[in-house]
């Protein structure tokens, strides 16, 4: 199987993988006070699967910008693990979440993070997170990314997802 890639901006690509598209909120808790910063917070539910993220506007532009000074929004979108992919059996090999997030990230797959591989530093840094390996189709995962505007003390700019695509692999020694 070659690589083949899906766009997740576009919507026949997002079909494929039938998902209803992107939802984005701000906020690191979506919908509470001072869009939930609070001292101490041990985490933000918004990263979970089972996160009812209904109320967030659908089919949302992760290219749009957006930022108030300190800014941070979650990225949400739910995804099914296709049989074939451009005409490619994807079974038994590896898939990939690919992105570039301006300017500080975090992508949690199934609401959970790899704490080396998985945090984007830095402006312009494209990620690849292993979402299944092997590939099995009919699973189905939540991705879901955290954006905040950086450099914290002094934010500059805005906020947004620059791409966001699935690739199917082989699997090594395929």
């Amino acid at each position: 199987m070659p690589r083949v890639s899906l766009d997740l901006e576009l919507p026949g690509d997002r079909a494929v993988v039938d998902s209803d598209g992107w939802r984005i909120a701000p906020g690191l808790v979506p919908g509470e006070p001072n869009q939930g910063l609070v001292a101490e917070m041990r985490e933000s539910p918004a990263r979970l699967p089972d996160y009812d993220d209904s109320w967030w506007p659908q089919n949302a532009d992760i290219q749009e910008r957006h930022s108030v000074g300190f800014t941070f929004a979650w990225y949400r979108i739910k995804i099914t693990i296709p049989a074939q992919v451009k005409g490619e059996n994807v079974a038994g090999g590896r898939v990939w979440f690919e992105t570039n997030v301006d300017n500080y990230g975090e992508v949690y797959v199934d609401g959970n993070i790899d704490r080396d591989k998985w945090v984007v530093t830095g402006n312009n840094t494209p990620k690849r997170i292993l979402i299944e390996d092997p590939a099995v189709p009919g699973t189905e995962h939540v991705i879901a990314v955290l954006v905040a505007n950086a450099p914290l003390g002094v934010p500059v700019g805005a906020i947004f997802m620059r791409y966001a695509t699935l690739a199917f692999e082989p699997a090594p020694g395929a």
